[in-house]
């Protein structure tokens, strides 16, 4: 009996696995939407966050006052090794 079964899944195989994968897969679906959270917190999308930051630097930044970049020691003496700093 056993090897006539067994012929019989070989031969049919094609047959037979997708019905069991539909079966399979559709109580795997359901088990997990039984388990899981269902609830997804709202978050703002990049681009509304975006346009949130540049309004909020506009409002802190007054664009007529704007002040000349000076630096305040040379920049390529800032890493100087003692041996070459002035005295």
């Amino acid at each position: 009996m056993w090897p006539l079964l067994v012929h019989f899944l070989r031969s049919n195989a094609v047959y037979i696995t997708l019905p069991v994968a539909a079966v399979v897969g559709v109580v795997g679906y359901n088990i997990e939407n039984l388990l899981s959270d269902k609830y997804t917190p709202y978050s703002a999308s990049i681009e509304e966050k975006r346009v949130e930051r540049i309004t909020d630097d506009a409002h802190l930044k007054d664009a007529t006052n704007v002040e000349k970049l000076v630096y305040k020691e040379n920049v390529l003496g800032r890493n100087l090794s003692p041996s070459l700093e002035k005295k």
